[in-house]
């Protein structure tokens, strides 16, 4: 799924956030790259870490949207922020909220993520909505299963 601010929403975000210089850096990240999430992630990731990103296989934005899933799908203090903000969208300490929330919540369980990185991730989620998201994050079934069969065990 290839989904992008529009310039209008980069305004708007950054108007939102203008006084968090972690989320200005994120915006500005999106603004350079047309407001596509993933290549602004990639872009930030290098500057952040110092580490290119090499490899065909598996683009690390993807890698990481799949391994928050596991924390954020589930995690009801975070859906309950989401719908706080999805309520009311002009409010930066709700949007601020979300971002610090999927800071301490990556943290905990394993995955530092700088707060511009995070901003980028965040506003991506709000973009499409969490429930679409959680979805298709949502792991692929056993390709080598016969359709409609699961695994034993699960």
């Amino acid at each position: 799924m290839e989904t992008q601010l529009t310039k209008t929403e980069i305004l708007e975000k950054k108007q939102l956030l203008q006084e968090y210089d972690y989320a200005q850096e994120a915006i500005s990240i999106l603004e350079q790259n047309n407001g596509r999430f993933d290549t602004s992630f990639d872009k930030m990731w290098e500057y952040k870490n110092g580490v290119q990103i090499f490899g065909e296989r598996k683009s690390l934005w993807q890698v990481t949207l799949g391994e928050l899933r596991k924390e954020l799908c589930g995690d009801e203090g975070f859906r309950g922020k989401m719908k706080d903000y999805t309520n009311n969208p002009g409010s930066a300490p709700l949007l601020t909220g979300l971002i610090v929330s999927l800071v301490g919540i990556a943290g905990a369980h394993g995955l530092p993520l700088d707060p511009a990185i995070a901003t980028i991730i965040v506003l991506y989620i709000v973009k499409i909505g969490l429930n679409i998201y959680c979805e298709y994050t949502e792991p692929a079934a056993n390709p080598n299963l016969p359709a409609g069969e699961e695994e034993k065990g699960k």
